[in-house]
Protein backbone atom coordinates (compact mmCIF):
# COMPACT_ATOMS: atom_id res chain seq x y z
CA UNK A 1 0.00 0.00 0.00
CA UNK A 2 1.32 3.49 -0.97
CA UNK A 3 1.07 6.07 1.74
CA UNK A 4 1.23 9.66 0.32
CA UNK A 5 -0.40 11.29 3.08
CA UNK A 6 1.53 15.00 2.84
CA UNK A 7 1.58 17.92 0.95
CA UNK A 8 4.26 20.19 -1.22
CA UNK A 9 3.84 23.42 0.42
CA UNK A 10 6.13 26.09 -0.34
CA UNK A 11 8.82 23.70 -1.21
CA UNK A 12 8.59 21.71 1.35
CA UNK A 13 6.54 18.24 1.95
CA UNK A 14 3.78 19.15 4.85
CA UNK A 15 1.68 17.26 7.18
CA UNK A 16 -2.01 18.09 6.80
CA UNK A 17 -3.49 20.56 9.50
CA UNK A 18 -6.02 17.97 10.17
CA UNK A 19 -5.29 14.04 8.95
CA UNK A 20 -8.40 13.21 7.00
CA UNK A 21 -7.28 9.97 4.49
CA UNK A 22 -8.39 8.78 1.77
CA UNK A 23 -8.75 5.83 -0.05
CA UNK A 24 -7.07 6.00 -4.05
CA UNK A 25 -8.99 2.62 -5.48
CA UNK A 26 -7.18 0.57 -8.08
CA UNK A 27 -10.07 0.44 -10.99
CA UNK A 28 -8.34 -3.12 -12.27
CA UNK A 29 -9.41 -4.93 -9.13
CA UNK A 30 -11.55 -2.80 -7.00
CA UNK A 31 -9.04 -2.81 -4.10
CA UNK A 32 -7.29 0.45 -2.37
CA UNK A 33 -3.42 0.89 -3.95
CA UNK A 34 -2.78 3.96 -1.86
CA UNK A 35 -3.82 6.30 0.97
CA UNK A 36 -3.75 9.98 0.74
CA UNK A 37 -4.93 13.08 2.82
CA UNK A 38 -7.55 15.64 1.94
CA UNK A 39 -6.87 18.98 2.74
CA UNK A 40 -8.88 21.69 4.34
CA UNK A 41 -9.53 25.28 4.46
CA UNK A 42 -6.13 26.02 6.42
CA UNK A 43 -3.74 23.62 4.30
CA UNK A 44 -5.45 25.34 1.43
CA UNK A 45 -4.55 28.56 3.03
CA UNK A 46 -1.40 27.71 3.67
CA UNK A 47 -0.75 26.45 -0.20
CA UNK A 48 -1.63 30.30 -1.25
CA UNK A 49 -0.16 32.20 1.06
CA UNK A 50 3.19 30.61 -0.16
CA UNK A 51 2.07 31.55 -3.81
CA UNK A 52 1.44 34.44 -2.91
CA UNK A 53 4.75 35.17 -1.02
CA UNK A 54 6.66 34.10 -4.10
CA UNK A 55 4.59 35.87 -6.74
CA UNK A 56 6.63 38.91 -6.54
CA UNK A 57 10.46 37.30 -6.73
CA UNK A 58 9.16 34.95 -10.06
CA UNK A 59 7.12 37.52 -11.99
CA UNK A 60 10.09 39.47 -11.81
CA UNK A 61 12.77 36.38 -12.79
CA UNK A 62 13.61 36.72 -16.66
CA UNK A 63 12.04 34.51 -19.57
CA UNK A 64 15.22 32.55 -20.16
CA UNK A 65 15.68 31.59 -16.24
CA UNK A 66 11.45 30.35 -15.86
CA UNK A 67 12.79 28.42 -19.46
CA UNK A 68 15.86 26.46 -17.70
CA UNK A 69 13.47 25.62 -14.64
CA UNK A 70 11.12 24.03 -17.29
CA UNK A 71 13.61 22.47 -18.88
CA UNK A 72 14.36 20.97 -15.30
CA UNK A 73 11.35 19.28 -15.08
CA UNK A 74 11.87 17.57 -18.26
CA UNK A 75 14.84 16.20 -17.33
CA UNK A 76 13.50 14.61 -14.11
CA UNK A 77 10.82 13.19 -16.11
CA UNK A 78 12.94 12.12 -18.52
CA UNK A 79 14.58 9.90 -15.84
CA UNK A 80 11.62 8.92 -14.38
CA UNK A 81 9.07 8.75 -16.79
CA UNK A 82 8.08 4.67 -16.09
CA UNK A 83 7.68 5.99 -12.41
CA UNK A 84 4.98 8.21 -14.41
CA UNK A 85 3.41 5.62 -16.29
CA UNK A 86 2.64 2.93 -13.51
CA UNK A 87 1.23 5.26 -11.48
CA UNK A 88 -1.30 6.83 -13.80
CA UNK A 89 -2.02 3.45 -14.84
CA UNK A 90 -2.40 2.51 -11.35
CA UNK A 91 -4.47 5.13 -10.56
CA UNK A 92 -6.94 5.72 -13.04
CA UNK A 93 -6.88 2.39 -15.02
CA UNK A 94 -4.97 3.31 -18.86
CA UNK A 95 -3.41 0.04 -19.65
CA UNK A 96 0.41 0.35 -19.61
CA UNK A 97 1.33 1.20 -22.81
CA UNK A 98 -1.45 4.00 -23.37
CA UNK A 99 0.45 5.18 -20.01
CA UNK A 100 3.92 5.30 -20.95
CA UNK A 101 3.11 6.58 -24.63
CA UNK A 102 -0.17 9.22 -24.94
CA UNK A 103 -0.69 9.33 -21.37
CA UNK A 104 2.59 10.26 -19.37
CA UNK A 105 4.06 11.29 -23.22
CA UNK A 106 1.95 13.90 -23.07
CA UNK A 107 3.68 15.96 -20.30
CA UNK A 108 6.63 16.04 -22.48
CA UNK A 109 5.15 17.18 -25.73
CA UNK A 110 3.00 20.19 -24.14
CA UNK A 111 6.25 20.87 -22.06
CA UNK A 112 8.56 21.34 -25.34
CA UNK A 113 5.97 23.17 -27.11
CA UNK A 114 5.68 25.29 -24.88
CA UNK A 115 9.25 25.71 -24.34
CA UNK A 116 8.76 27.14 -27.90
CA UNK A 117 5.71 29.15 -27.87
CA UNK A 118 6.88 31.19 -24.77
CA UNK A 119 9.70 32.83 -27.09
CA UNK A 120 6.61 33.69 -29.31
CA UNK A 121 5.07 36.14 -26.07
CA UNK A 122 5.37 39.68 -27.17
CA UNK A 123 5.75 41.42 -23.41
CA UNK A 124 6.04 45.00 -24.86
CA UNK A 125 4.77 46.00 -28.00
CA UNK A 126 3.80 49.58 -29.65
CA UNK A 127 0.69 50.12 -31.11
CA UNK A 128 0.11 51.65 -34.68
CA UNK A 129 3.32 52.99 -36.30
CA UNK A 130 4.24 55.69 -33.70
CA UNK A 131 4.02 53.79 -30.68
CA UNK A 132 3.23 56.17 -28.34
CA UNK A 133 0.79 53.99 -26.81
CA UNK A 134 2.36 50.18 -25.55
CA UNK A 135 0.79 47.24 -24.53
CA UNK A 136 2.42 44.87 -21.90
CA UNK A 137 1.41 41.45 -21.07
CA UNK A 138 2.33 40.41 -17.53
CA UNK A 139 1.42 37.80 -15.28
CA UNK A 140 -2.36 37.32 -13.69
CA UNK A 141 -0.91 36.83 -10.29
CA UNK A 142 -1.87 33.40 -8.17
CA UNK A 143 -3.72 30.54 -9.64
CA UNK A 144 -5.24 28.34 -8.73
CA UNK A 145 -5.50 24.45 -10.93
CA UNK A 146 -7.96 22.02 -10.90
CA UNK A 147 -6.90 19.16 -12.81
CA UNK A 148 -9.18 15.84 -13.44
CA UNK A 149 -8.36 12.07 -13.19
CA UNK A 150 -9.00 10.96 -16.93
CA UNK A 151 -6.31 12.52 -18.68
CA UNK A 152 -4.15 13.28 -15.28
CA UNK A 153 -0.60 14.98 -16.57
CA UNK A 154 -2.05 16.19 -20.00
CA UNK A 155 -3.95 18.27 -18.03
CA UNK A 156 -1.55 19.16 -15.26
CA UNK A 157 1.53 20.05 -17.88
CA UNK A 158 -1.33 22.23 -19.79
CA UNK A 159 -1.85 24.35 -16.66
CA UNK A 160 1.30 24.03 -14.13
CA UNK A 161 3.76 25.21 -16.62
CA UNK A 162 2.01 27.91 -18.77
CA UNK A 163 1.38 29.38 -15.88
CA UNK A 164 4.90 28.97 -14.66
CA UNK A 165 6.54 30.54 -17.82
CA UNK A 166 3.83 33.12 -17.03
CA UNK A 167 5.26 34.24 -14.33
CA UNK A 168 2.52 32.83 -12.10
CA UNK A 169 2.91 31.11 -9.00
CA UNK A 170 0.17 27.93 -8.53
CA UNK A 171 -1.80 25.83 -6.27
CA UNK A 172 -2.38 22.63 -8.04
CA UNK A 173 -5.75 20.67 -6.79
CA UNK A 174 -5.24 16.70 -8.74
CA UNK A 175 -8.81 14.87 -8.81
CA UNK A 176 -8.48 12.91 -5.57
CA UNK A 177 -9.27 9.78 -7.76
CA UNK A 178 -5.90 9.92 -9.46
CA UNK A 179 -3.34 11.87 -7.18
CA UNK A 180 -0.62 10.13 -7.28
CA UNK A 181 0.96 11.11 -10.81
CA UNK A 182 0.40 14.57 -9.85
CA UNK A 183 2.36 13.97 -6.50
CA UNK A 184 5.45 12.29 -8.48
CA UNK A 185 5.22 15.30 -10.57
CA UNK A 186 5.69 17.81 -7.48
CA UNK A 187 8.93 15.65 -7.16
CA UNK A 188 9.57 16.59 -10.28
CA UNK A 189 9.37 20.36 -9.48
CA UNK A 190 11.32 19.99 -6.05
CA UNK A 191 14.18 18.12 -7.50
CA UNK A 192 14.44 20.81 -10.79
CA UNK A 193 14.99 23.35 -7.95
CA UNK A 194 12.25 25.34 -8.58
CA UNK A 195 11.61 28.04 -5.87
CA UNK A 196 9.98 27.57 -2.51
CA UNK A 197 6.24 29.24 -3.41
CA UNK A 198 6.22 28.80 -7.22
CA UNK A 199 4.58 25.32 -7.63
CA UNK A 200 1.88 23.89 -4.37
CA UNK A 201 -0.05 20.88 -4.44
CA UNK A 202 -2.55 20.22 -2.18
CA UNK A 203 -5.17 17.21 -2.43
CA UNK A 204 -8.71 17.15 -1.96
CA UNK A 205 -11.73 17.19 -3.21
CA UNK A 206 -14.09 19.51 -5.23
CA UNK A 207 -15.84 20.86 -2.24
CA UNK A 208 -13.32 21.08 0.03
CA UNK A 209 -10.07 22.36 -1.67
CA UNK A 210 -11.73 23.01 -5.06
CA UNK A 211 -13.99 25.35 -3.35
CA UNK A 212 -11.80 27.63 -0.99
CA UNK A 213 -9.29 27.53 -4.15
CA UNK A 214 -12.36 29.39 -6.31
CA UNK A 215 -13.19 31.55 -3.40
CA UNK A 216 -9.79 32.13 -2.62
CA UNK A 217 -9.62 36.20 -2.42
CA UNK A 218 -5.68 36.31 -2.87
CA UNK A 219 -6.36 33.58 -6.30
CA UNK A 220 -6.44 35.79 -8.98
CA UNK A 221 -7.21 32.96 -11.43
CA UNK A 222 -9.08 29.52 -11.69
CA UNK A 223 -8.29 27.17 -14.55
CA UNK A 224 -10.34 24.12 -13.87
CA UNK A 225 -11.20 20.84 -16.35
CA UNK A 226 -13.44 18.64 -15.58
CA UNK A 227 -17.60 18.37 -16.06
CA UNK A 228 -20.09 21.16 -16.77
CA UNK A 229 -21.47 20.58 -13.85
CA UNK A 230 -18.99 21.30 -11.47
CA UNK A 231 -17.68 24.02 -14.10
CA UNK A 232 -20.79 25.88 -13.10
CA UNK A 233 -20.42 25.45 -9.96
CA UNK A 234 -17.27 27.18 -10.11
CA UNK A 235 -17.87 29.89 -12.20
CA UNK A 236 -20.65 30.95 -9.77
CA UNK A 237 -17.71 30.52 -6.78
CA UNK A 238 -15.61 32.52 -8.01
CA UNK A 239 -17.81 35.05 -9.29
CA UNK A 240 -17.67 36.65 -5.34
CA UNK A 241 -13.94 37.62 -5.79
CA UNK A 242 -14.28 38.56 -9.78
CA UNK A 243 -11.29 36.48 -10.61
CA UNK A 244 -10.74 34.94 -14.08
CA UNK A 245 -12.07 31.68 -14.68
CA UNK A 246 -11.12 29.80 -17.74
CA UNK A 247 -12.73 26.07 -17.84
CA UNK A 248 -12.06 23.01 -19.95
CA UNK A 249 -15.44 21.32 -19.81
CA UNK A 250 -17.33 18.16 -21.61
CA UNK A 251 -17.84 17.50 -25.10
CA UNK A 252 -20.41 15.23 -27.24
CA UNK A 253 -18.73 15.08 -30.48
CA UNK A 254 -19.79 14.50 -33.86
CA UNK A 255 -18.38 12.58 -36.56
CA UNK A 256 -19.55 13.12 -39.89
CA UNK A 257 -18.66 10.53 -42.06
CA UNK A 258 -19.93 10.86 -45.88
CA UNK A 259 -19.87 8.29 -48.84
CA UNK A 260 -16.70 9.05 -50.09
CA UNK A 261 -14.81 9.17 -47.08
CA UNK A 262 -11.64 6.90 -47.09
CA UNK A 263 -11.76 3.22 -46.74
CA UNK A 264 -9.95 3.63 -42.49
CA UNK A 265 -12.76 6.55 -41.72
CA UNK A 266 -15.50 4.09 -39.84
CA UNK A 267 -12.77 2.18 -37.90
CA UNK A 268 -10.70 5.05 -37.32
CA UNK A 269 -13.64 6.24 -35.62
CA UNK A 270 -14.68 3.89 -33.57
CA UNK A 271 -11.02 3.30 -32.48
CA UNK A 272 -10.72 6.93 -31.35
CA UNK A 273 -14.14 6.35 -29.33
CA UNK A 274 -13.20 3.43 -27.39
CA UNK A 275 -9.24 4.86 -26.52
CA UNK A 276 -8.89 5.46 -22.64
CA UNK A 277 -12.00 3.31 -22.29
CA UNK A 278 -14.22 6.41 -23.98
CA UNK A 279 -13.31 9.12 -21.11
CA UNK A 280 -12.12 11.70 -23.06
CA UNK A 281 -14.15 14.93 -23.56
CA UNK A 282 -13.10 15.43 -26.94
CA UNK A 283 -14.12 11.80 -27.51
CA UNK A 284 -16.29 11.30 -31.40
CA UNK A 285 -18.84 9.81 -29.76
CA UNK A 286 -21.75 10.38 -31.98
CA UNK A 287 -21.36 8.79 -35.31
CA UNK A 288 -23.16 10.44 -38.52
CA UNK A 289 -23.37 8.38 -41.34
CA UNK A 290 -24.06 9.83 -45.31
CA UNK A 291 -27.29 7.64 -46.08
CA UNK A 292 -25.96 5.39 -48.77
CA UNK A 293 -22.88 4.31 -46.57
CA UNK A 294 -24.64 3.71 -43.70
CA UNK A 295 -25.31 0.49 -43.63
CA UNK A 296 -21.75 -0.85 -44.18
CA UNK A 297 -20.56 1.91 -41.79
CA UNK A 298 -22.84 -0.18 -38.95
CA UNK A 299 -21.52 -3.31 -39.74
CA UNK A 300 -17.71 -1.89 -40.08
CA UNK A 301 -18.46 -0.54 -36.32
CA UNK A 302 -19.60 -3.49 -35.32
CA UNK A 303 -16.98 -5.84 -35.76
CA UNK A 304 -14.09 -3.43 -34.87
CA UNK A 305 -16.36 -3.02 -31.28
CA UNK A 306 -16.03 -6.87 -30.96
CA UNK A 307 -12.26 -6.85 -31.42
CA UNK A 308 -11.77 -4.28 -28.87
CA UNK A 309 -10.27 -6.22 -26.18
CA UNK A 310 -10.84 -5.28 -22.16
CA UNK A 311 -8.44 -6.28 -20.04
CA UNK A 312 -6.30 -5.67 -16.50
CA UNK A 313 -3.91 -1.94 -16.82
CA UNK A 314 -0.94 -3.31 -15.92
CA UNK A 315 -1.55 -5.85 -18.89
CA UNK A 316 0.75 -5.53 -21.53
CA UNK A 317 -0.66 -5.36 -25.22
CA UNK A 318 -3.61 -3.78 -27.28
CA UNK A 319 -6.94 -3.24 -24.99
CA UNK A 320 -9.16 -0.72 -23.25
CA UNK A 321 -8.79 -1.03 -19.30
CA UNK A 322 -11.35 -0.42 -17.06
CA UNK A 323 -13.22 2.98 -15.92
CA UNK A 324 -11.96 4.90 -13.09
CA UNK A 325 -14.50 4.08 -10.68
CA UNK A 326 -18.19 2.54 -9.33
CA UNK A 327 -20.09 5.22 -9.52
CA UNK A 328 -18.40 6.22 -13.22
CA UNK A 329 -19.26 2.28 -14.40
CA UNK A 330 -22.82 2.27 -12.51
CA UNK A 331 -23.36 5.70 -14.79
CA UNK A 332 -22.31 3.87 -18.38
CA UNK A 333 -24.96 1.16 -17.27
CA UNK A 334 -27.79 3.33 -16.86
CA UNK A 335 -26.95 4.90 -20.03
CA UNK A 336 -26.69 2.09 -22.38
CA UNK A 337 -30.28 1.03 -20.30
CA UNK A 338 -31.50 3.87 -21.76
CA UNK A 339 -30.05 3.55 -25.05
CA UNK A 340 -31.99 -0.02 -24.83
CA UNK A 341 -35.42 1.41 -23.46
CA UNK A 342 -35.28 4.40 -25.93
CA UNK A 343 -35.07 2.05 -28.87
CA UNK A 344 -31.29 2.60 -30.36
CA UNK A 345 -30.68 -1.08 -32.25
CA UNK A 346 -27.55 -2.54 -29.81
CA UNK A 347 -25.55 -3.95 -32.01
CA UNK A 348 -22.11 -4.88 -30.08
CA UNK A 349 -21.52 -4.56 -26.49
CA UNK A 350 -24.14 -4.35 -23.69
CA UNK A 351 -25.00 -4.18 -20.56
CA UNK A 352 -22.46 -5.70 -17.26
CA UNK A 353 -19.12 -7.02 -17.44
CA UNK A 354 -17.09 -8.52 -20.22
CA UNK A 355 -17.41 -12.18 -20.43
CA UNK A 356 -14.82 -13.58 -18.08
CA UNK A 357 -14.52 -10.81 -15.84
CA UNK A 358 -16.05 -10.64 -12.00
CA UNK A 359 -14.46 -7.65 -10.83
CA UNK A 360 -13.02 -4.05 -11.92
CA UNK A 361 -14.49 -1.58 -13.51
CA UNK A 362 -14.80 -3.03 -17.01
CA UNK A 363 -17.28 -1.78 -19.79
CA UNK A 364 -17.89 -3.96 -22.62
CA UNK A 365 -17.14 -1.77 -26.19
CA UNK A 366 -20.65 -0.54 -27.06
CA UNK A 367 -22.15 0.22 -30.50
CA UNK A 368 -25.77 1.58 -30.69
CA UNK A 369 -27.05 2.32 -34.21
CA UNK A 370 -30.06 3.67 -35.55
CA UNK A 371 -30.17 6.11 -32.74
CA UNK A 372 -32.35 9.48 -33.49
CA UNK A 373 -32.01 12.79 -32.35
CA UNK A 374 -32.45 13.80 -28.86
CA UNK A 375 -32.43 10.18 -27.46
CA UNK A 376 -30.74 10.40 -23.79
CA UNK A 377 -27.74 8.82 -25.62
CA UNK A 378 -27.52 11.64 -28.40
CA UNK A 379 -27.75 14.15 -25.65
CA UNK A 380 -25.42 13.43 -22.95
CA UNK A 381 -21.66 13.02 -22.25
CA UNK A 382 -21.61 8.53 -21.19
CA UNK A 383 -18.00 9.15 -20.74
CA UNK A 384 -17.54 5.69 -21.33
CA UNK A 385 -16.51 3.49 -24.67
CA UNK A 386 -20.42 3.75 -26.01
CA UNK A 387 -20.72 5.08 -29.93
CA UNK A 388 -24.06 6.14 -30.91
CA UNK A 389 -24.97 5.73 -34.85
CA UNK A 390 -27.20 7.75 -37.11
CA UNK A 391 -27.89 8.37 -40.90
CA UNK A 392 -28.18 11.44 -42.84
CA UNK A 393 -29.67 12.45 -45.92
CA UNK A 394 -28.31 15.96 -46.74
CA UNK A 395 -25.49 18.10 -45.55
CA UNK A 396 -27.33 20.81 -44.28
CA UNK A 397 -28.94 17.83 -41.89
CA UNK A 398 -25.32 16.43 -40.48
CA UNK A 399 -24.56 19.86 -39.58
CA UNK A 400 -28.05 20.66 -37.77
CA UNK A 401 -27.50 17.90 -35.76
CA UNK A 402 -24.20 18.31 -35.15
CA UNK A 403 -24.53 21.40 -34.37
CA UNK A 404 -27.99 20.77 -31.84
CA UNK A 405 -26.55 20.10 -28.59
CA UNK A 406 -25.36 21.87 -25.47
CA UNK A 407 -21.26 20.91 -26.10
CA UNK A 408 -19.10 22.28 -28.49
CA UNK A 409 -15.43 20.99 -27.58
CA UNK A 410 -14.44 18.77 -31.09
CA UNK A 411 -16.04 17.57 -34.15
CA UNK A 412 -14.69 15.74 -36.95
CA UNK A 413 -15.30 15.26 -40.28
CA UNK A 414 -14.60 12.63 -42.86
CA UNK A 415 -14.63 12.74 -46.73
CA UNK A 416 -12.64 12.94 -49.82
CA UNK A 417 -13.96 16.22 -50.63
CA UNK A 418 -11.98 19.38 -49.87
CA UNK A 419 -14.06 22.13 -50.70
CA UNK A 420 -16.70 20.07 -48.47
CA UNK A 421 -14.48 19.61 -45.55
CA UNK A 422 -13.81 23.35 -45.90
CA UNK A 423 -17.24 24.24 -45.52
CA UNK A 424 -18.08 22.30 -42.76
CA UNK A 425 -14.95 23.22 -40.68
CA UNK A 426 -16.56 26.67 -40.76
CA UNK A 427 -19.85 25.97 -40.00
CA UNK A 428 -19.67 23.18 -37.34
CA UNK A 429 -20.29 25.06 -33.81
CA UNK A 430 -17.22 23.70 -31.87
CA UNK A 431 -13.29 24.59 -30.64
CA UNK A 432 -11.81 22.09 -32.78
CA UNK A 433 -12.78 20.32 -35.74
CA UNK A 434 -10.56 17.67 -36.83
CA UNK A 435 -10.65 16.21 -40.57
CA UNK A 436 -9.88 12.77 -42.06
CA UNK A 437 -7.67 11.79 -38.81
CA UNK A 438 -4.96 14.12 -39.10
CA UNK A 439 -4.30 15.77 -35.59
CA UNK A 440 -3.82 19.44 -34.93
CA UNK A 441 0.21 20.71 -35.39
CA UNK A 442 1.98 21.23 -32.19
CA UNK A 443 0.80 24.19 -30.27
CA UNK A 444 -2.42 24.25 -31.36
CA UNK A 445 -5.17 25.41 -29.14
CA UNK A 446 -7.45 22.90 -27.41
CA UNK A 447 -10.91 24.17 -25.82
CA UNK A 448 -14.50 24.65 -26.67
CA UNK A 449 -17.20 26.01 -26.93
CA UNK A 450 -20.63 26.54 -25.32
CA UNK A 451 -21.41 23.81 -22.38
CA UNK A 452 -17.53 22.89 -22.85
CA UNK A 453 -16.22 25.81 -21.44
CA UNK A 454 -14.23 28.30 -23.69
CA UNK A 455 -10.30 27.62 -22.53
CA UNK A 456 -7.74 27.77 -24.83
CA UNK A 457 -5.06 25.57 -23.69
CA UNK A 458 -1.58 25.01 -25.57
CA UNK A 459 0.72 26.81 -27.14
CA UNK A 460 0.87 30.68 -27.10
CA UNK A 461 -2.60 30.43 -26.41
CA UNK A 462 -1.88 28.53 -23.13
CA UNK A 463 0.06 30.88 -21.95
CA UNK A 464 -1.86 33.80 -22.77
CA UNK A 465 -4.58 32.75 -20.79
CA UNK A 466 -2.47 33.23 -17.37
CA UNK A 467 -1.04 37.21 -18.50
CA UNK A 468 -2.70 40.60 -18.52
CA UNK A 469 -2.87 43.15 -20.95
CA UNK A 470 -2.05 46.69 -19.87
CA UNK A 471 -2.49 49.55 -22.27
CA UNK A 472 0.44 52.28 -21.65
CA UNK A 473 -0.15 55.83 -23.06
CA UNK A 474 2.42 58.59 -23.41
CA UNK A 475 5.61 55.93 -23.97
CA UNK A 476 6.93 58.88 -26.26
Amino acid sequence: MIEKRQFYINGSWVDPKVAHDHPVINPSNEEPCATISLGSDADTDAAVAAAKAAFPAWAATSVAERKSYVEGILKQFEKRRDEMAKAISLEMGAPIELAFGSQAGSLEWHLRNFLVAIDEIQWLKPMGSKGDTMIAQEPIGVVGLITPWNWPMNQVTLKVVPAMLAGCTCVLKPSEEAPLSSMLFAEFVHDAGVPAGVFNLVNGDGAGVGTRLSGHPDVEMISFTGSTRAGRAISRTAAETLKRVTLELGGKGANLVFADADDGAVERGVRHMMQNSGQSCNAPSRMLVERPYYDRAVEIATSVANTIKVAPADQKGDHIGPVVNKRQWDQIQNYIQKGIEEGARLVAGGLGLPEGMNRGYYVRPTVFADVKPGMTIEREEIFGPVLAMMPFDTEEEAVKVANDTPYGLTNYVQSGNQERRHRLALQLKAGMVEMNGKARAAGAPFGGVKASGRAREGGVWGIEEFLEAKAISGWN
